[in-house]
């Protein structure tokens, strides 16, 4: 069973181009992580709020991600983070095209 992490927190840019710009390095990171699927990247600049919707192989590897993670964010003075781990219901996501097996 595959699980979702969503993550989000306040921060103050960049978004857009420039952060696709800023972060590439970081999301080449992130395939290299232990039982990580995909990622969508998510942002709001009306809000000044980023974040991710995630999709990791086990709700462990989601938990060690998202340790790691908010440390690695403490280090960029965020420390306000909000993530949620959620078992996926695979035979309702099939029925409504979702990307996940």
């Amino acid at each position: 069973m595959a699980y979702v992490l969503q993550v989000d927190f306040k921060m103050n840019g960049p978004f857009g181009d420039e952060m696709a710009e800023a972060f590439s390095d970081l999301a080449k990171s992130i395939n290299e992580e232990d039982g990580f699927k995909w990622k969508i990247w998510t942002e709001s600049p009306e809000t000044n709020e980023a974040g991710g919707i995630y999709i990791f192989q086990t709700k462990e590897t989601a938990e060690k991600y998202i340790d790691m993670h908010a440390k690695r964010l403490a280090g960029f003075g965020i420390t306000d983070v909000n993530a949620k781990i959620f078992a996926i219901n695979s035979k309702l996501t099939e029925i409504t095209k979702g990307p996940v097996k």
